[in-house]
């Protein structure tokens, strides 16, 4: 795995998403609760401060979980939520020692089928149904993990020329796209709770 993403919005740490199955599979567990570019850019600033150029599933695994997420709370903070994120990282890379002996890229590797492939990434800590598919959506758009049905699997986020998640950012300007169509969701969601009529009034 060796390719140019844009996720970070930041060299080194988009190159390091690019060439390493964990970071990328971190980042995507980290993209909640804040912005993109912050949750992508958190595996290389955990890297760094463990002192190597990559993350380790079982160097993180093993880590004393105070100070793992006291690393994580350090300024400027890899998360919103740097405690209880450490802890989500944690359980991700136990996950992984015991079920693919550490190796992120194994999740994937060799799959056939995109259902088959959407089922291991739900089956990871941290991994709820849609983030899952953006992953799976990732994978296929961006690195080359395509197994036959990934799109179907992926649902909306597999779409061509769609731009509703990090799966479909590729640089500035389709990220205006993915942050405008996630604002417009944002309004429609808001709109429909207001147009609800409140329950219990018996009107």
């Amino acid at each position: 795995m060796d390719v140019n993403l844009h996720l970070a919005q930041d060299p080194d740490a988009d190159a390091l998403l690019g060439r390493s199955p964990l970071a990328a599979l971190t980042g995507m567990l980290l993209d909640q609760q804040i912005p993109m570019e912050w949750a992508f850019k958190g595996p290389a600033t955990i890297a760094r401060r463990l002192g190597g150029e990559d993350l380790d599933a079982h160097e993180i695994a093993a880590y004393d979980p105070e100070a793992f997420a006291a690393l994580l709370a350090e300024k400027p903070a890899v998360h919103r939520y740097p405690g209880s994120m450490a802890g989500r990282v944690q359980q991700l890379c136990r996950y992984l020692v015991e079920h693919y002996d550490g190796d992120a890229e194994a999740v994937w590797r060799g799959v056939t089928d995109g259902g088959d492939l959407l089922k291991r990434l739900r089956e990871l800590p941290g991994f709820g149904e849609q983030k899952a598919r953006i992953f799976l959506a990732l994978l296929g758009k961006q690195l080359g993990v395509r197994p036959t049905g990934w799109r179907e699997a992926a649902g909306a986020y597999g779409e061509e020329k769609s731009f509703r998640s990090v799966a479909d950012i590729t640089g500035p300007e389709s990220l205006a796209k993915v942050r405008a169509h996630k604002q417009e969701q944002k309004a429609a969601a808001k709109a429909a709770k207001s147009a609800k009529p409140a329950g219990g009034s018996g009107k």
